[in-house]
């Protein structure tokens, strides 16, 4: 029981308190590239949340059990790329087969997830973390990227409504959307404080 509720609690941190992109401020290029619309967004952050739970699971086992033991630490950087973007090439061909539509409107930012900071720092915390078993690397993988989907939904759903809020020209676009970005961080980061 106490190793369930670990997980969870490691689960919940990821996601709300140590939310990669609201507190860490990693994977900024598609939170605000692609957060123009709920249902751009809401596939955005599937996709990543696939990418960030595999990279993460396989970059862990990688690292454990081949890496650290040959003393080959000095590649992680090389592996965990590698990995990252052979993930990133199965989302691609599975959204290019079953959901065209999808695949045509994410445009560049889908082969843009191979370079996507949060799920690269993801794998690099994992290791930083010390984390010592495959299903916490699992639970906090997956947890990276529905935190990264929550953030980018708000978002979207955010910037949806302030396409009929009245903002002051010199406000319009970019300017209103970072300071909104900016407010959501600061709620975000008074989650932190919640748990001292």
């Amino acid at each position: 029981m106490e190793t369930v509720t670990t997980l969870l609690l490691a689960f919940i941190s990821i996601v709300i308190v140590n939310n990669l992109v609201l507190t860490k401020f990693l994977g900024i290029c598609p939170y605000l590239g692609v957060s123009g619309r709920i249902d751009m967004a809401f596939g955005m952050g599937m996709a990543v949340t696939f990418v960030v739970t595999i990279s993460g699971t396989l970059t862990w086992m990688i690292d454990n059990w081949i890496l650290m033991p040959l003393g080959l630490e000095v590649t992680r950087y090389i592996c965990f790329i590698l990995v990252i973007a052979g993930a990133v090439q199965l989302v691609e061909m599975y959204l290019r087969k079953f959901f065209p539509m999808l695949y045509e409107s994410f445009g560049i930012f889908l082969p843009l997830i191979t370079t996507n900071c949060a799920i690269l720092g993801l794998c690099l915390f994992i290791n930083l973390w010390g984390i010592d078993s495959l299903v916490e690397a699992v639970v906090l993988s997956f947890g990276a990227g529905v935190g990264f989907t929550m953030a980018i939904c708000i978002m979207a759903g955010i910037r949806e409504k302030l396409k009929f809020v009245d903002v002051p020209d010199c406000f319009a676009g970019a300017p209103i959307t970072l300071i909104t970005a900016g407010i959501l961080t600061l709620a975000f980061m008074g989650f932190a404080g919640m748990i001292k």
